[in-house]
């Protein structure tokens, strides 16, 4: 049979193998399985080191058998066999039960698989997998070889197999050149200095040396980032290419208006960006920009500028808003900012106005028809609102702009269901307010033109921030409630940040919004539950913040109460607000100048940096507090003294991406098992990533594009079809 890298692995490596590999693993051609590469190497007896094994860590280790002993158990019939093994520096301990292994013999080398456990604080295995290679394994190639390749395996198909299954595919000589056809450029490869596609799966499977497997790594690299790039280049140039309509701006309409309403100066990088957005919106391209800025930059004002400059156009703006808080907080600003050129059609408002309507979920019947209506028939310039914009039945008259704010909470796939609205293909904005290293810029959004703002408004009273660890210094929280206390009684409001809502009659509680824990700590059973901001709120009311006014605000509540709780915390009814992290992104009280952020180890470093920004958005300087109580000296200690020690947020976001596992970054649950991103590093390789976007652009710069190169045009094919592609859909 002639085997191709399509051939299904069930006609290879029979049905009962290649239906695990499938099922656990999402291998299912000679494809996959070439593609699926070790983890790591080990040589003979420096496998993954005893010492570094954790209770719960599901491992493979390679270790020589020191002493074998069995004896009849104490309860039941059956014999129970302990074996202890070493791997030159450490030794740990095998366990099974009613069988026995007759080679398992001291001096016996093997790979065991499984589980660590712990009986009486030490660490051991209890009913290993394992594969022995003595006797006759002892002459296995793979074996007898410097370098052992670990494989990510599953409870239903080891790394032995796997190994035993490459080594099936790659045969006795090694020899793919009949199997593979290297789809890059041999001029890309020359210039690079890499190795071919044949050579790089050998070395990767079957190194005799760590430089087989620098190359090799460098090489297989280069193929997953020139393919990601082609199609993130690919989907530019169609952007380019597809028929808008351009929106020039007008002098004397709505924009002119907006400037003249607003309170305050733009800054130089407002208008700078202000003026790029205009000159694209001028032209009959859609426009597809990212707009990153610093927390509280200004980027909504350049957002609206750019929504009525397409009113004055004659078009329709929609801004899409991850929270009904903030949906109702951007309909409340720009009404307010245009004052009756924003109720056009009301017995108070200007006839060369227009309307702006909110579209949320929660709308009741009545006023979500007439909201529709309002959208549909074009009365409606901007449309604000949540995910509710997306569903069947919003209609739009003429839809010229799209808005996603916090671009980080939404998808290509929603933006794209917003864009789909729209006669023709409208323009594009996405905002974030966390900024993005080089190497997510170049791959997450990798289709987007990007623009940045870092001027903050003048004015600003700037954010102190301290870590307050409760375990070390447990007298610091009660000076914390004493510094909120002190900032009211000046007049300031203060946020209390829970990572949970708390028990709400009729709903199961969960976290809201969070990030989740940083990597180090997931999968901690010593961890108590989150703070519940039902909870502390009832805690502060009755101690350190009694006779305050303290409100409440999380995602279960109604919309009403929600905007009413969000209205009297505005206008300074309410001194404290204790909220979820439905207040992290857009909330705007310029009074506000204290946030206490509980457990403040649950939230990721990004999160963190956005809450911050929540306070001192007026003149009076802000202080953030980040209660915790992870030790100062631990990892997640440091990280949050990192976040305190830098309003830098574009080199928070350096840390954040340090502090992630790259599947997070990517969209994906792991990395390697369905981003079609295996060895590929974004902290590692940005020089990598920028050769191989300058590449791709080159190549699908010429009237033929990919027509001369037919691999490289079938493996993007590939990645634009598989289910591999759905973390750029999410991303």
């Amino acid at each position: 049979m002639a085997v191709t890298l399509e051939t299904p692995l069930a006609k290879v490596l029979g049905p009962k193998t290649a239906t695990g590999m499938a099922d656990s693993l999402g291998l299912h051609t000679v494809r996959h399985l070439l593609r699926h590469y070790p983890r790591r190497y080990a040589r003979r007896g420096e496998m993954a080191r005893l010492d570094d094994l954790q209770a719960g860590d599901r491992v493979t280790v390679l270790a020589q058998v020191r002493t074998v002993s069995s004896r009849p158990m104490r309860q039941r019939r059956g014999t129970i066999t302990e074996v202890t093994v070493g791997d030159g520096a450490s030794t740990m301990k095998l366990v099974f039960f009613t069988r026995q292994h007759a080679r398992l013999a001291p001096g016996a080398w093997g790979m065991f698989a499984g589980t660590v456990g712990t009986y009486q604080g030490k660490l051991q295995f209890t009913h290993p997998d394992m594969h022995l290679l003595s006797g006759e394994d002892a002459d296995d190639d793979d074996w007898a070889r410097e370098l052992v390749p670990i494989y990510p395996a599953s409870k239903d198909v080891s790394s032995w197999v796997i190994q035993k299954s490459v080594k099936l595919l790659l045969g006795g000589s090694g020899n793919l050149g009949d199997l593979v056809t290297d789809p890059l450029p041999e001029e890309i490869r020359t210039r690079h200095g890499l190795l071919s596609l044949p050579a790089a799966l050998l070395d990767i499977h079957r190194p005799t040396t760590s430089e087989d497997v620098a190359r090799a790594g460098r090489r297989l690299k280069w193929d997953e980032a020139l393919t990601l790039q082609l199609t993130l280049a690919a989907r530019r140039r169609a952007a380019a290419l597809e028929p808008g309509t351009a929106r020039p701006r007008k002098a004397g309409g709505l924009l002119d208006a907006v400037d003249a309403a607003l309170p305050f100066e733009l800054t130089e990088g407002q208008q700078e960006v202000g003026e790029e957005l205009a000159a694209e919106l001028d032209r009959d391209q859609p426009m597809h920009r990212l707009l990153q800025g610093e927390v509280g930059s200004g980027k909504t004002v350049v957002a609206l500028r750019a929504m009525a400059q397409v009113v004055d156009a004659g078009g329709q703006a929609a801004l899409l808003a991850p929270t009904e808080v903030l949906a109702a907080q951007h309909v409340r600003g720009i009404r307010a900012l245009l004052g009756p050129l924003g109720r056009a059609g009301e017995i108070d408002g200007d006839p060369a106005g227009t309307r702006v309507t909110l579209l949320t979920g929660s709308l009741k019947a009545a006023a979500r028809r007439e909201a529709r209506a309002e959208v549909a028939e074009g009365r409606a310039g901007i449309v604000v609102g949540t995910h509710a914009l997306l569903q069947e039945g919003v209609d739009f008259a003429d839809l010229g702009l799209v808005v996603v704010d916090e671009q980080h909470r939404f998808g290509v796939e929603q933006r794209d269901a917003l864009r789909a609205k729209g006669n023709r293909p409208p323009h594009v904005l996405v905002m974030t307010a966390t900024p993005i290293p080089r190497t997510v810029a170049m791959t997450v959004y990798g289709d987007l033109e990007i623009s940045t703002l870092r001027q903050l408004p003048s004015g600003r009273g700037g954010v102190s921030s301290s870590v307050v660890p409760v375990t070390e210094k447990p007298g610091w929280l009660d000076r914390a409630w004493e510094r909120l206390r002190e900032e009211v009684a000046a007049g300031r409001q203060a946020y209390v940040v829970c990572p949970r809502i708390g028990d709400v009659p009729g709903a199961d509680d969960a976290p809201e919004d969070a990030d989740g824990a940083p990597p180090e700590e997931e999968g901690r059973s010593d961890r108590r539950p989150p703070l519940a901001v039902l909870d502390v709120a009832e805690a502060l009311r009755a101690g350190p913040l009694a006779g305050l006014r303290l409100d409440v605000l999380h995602g279960r509540m109604t919309p009403e109460e929600k905007d009413g709780v969000m209205r009297a915390f505005a206008a300074g009814e309410t001194q404290v607000l204790v909220a979820t992290t439905v207040v992290e992104v857009g909330v705007d009280v310029p009074n506000a100048t204290v946030m206490v952020v509980m457990d403040a180890d649950r939230f990721g470093v990004s999160q963190l940096h956005q809450l911050r920004g929540r306070v001192a958005r007026g003149k009076h300087a802000g202080l953030c507090l980040l209660v915790t109580e992870a030790p100062s000296a631990s990892p997640t200690g440091e990280r949050l003294a990192s976040v305190a020690a830098t309003s830098d947020g574009f080199e928070l976001a350096r840390l954040d991406l340090e502090t992630r596992r790259e599947g997070d970054v990517l969209g994906a649950a792991q990395s390697g098992k369905r981003s079609g991103i295996r060895m590929l590093s974004l902290l590692e390789d940005e020089d990598l990533i920028a050769e191989a976007r300058t590449e791709a652009t080159a190549l699908l710069s010429s009237d033929r594009g990919l027509a001369d190169h037919p691999g490289l045009a079938q493996e993007v094919a590939a990645l634009a079809s598989d289910e591999r592609a759905e973390w750029l859909e999410k991303a």
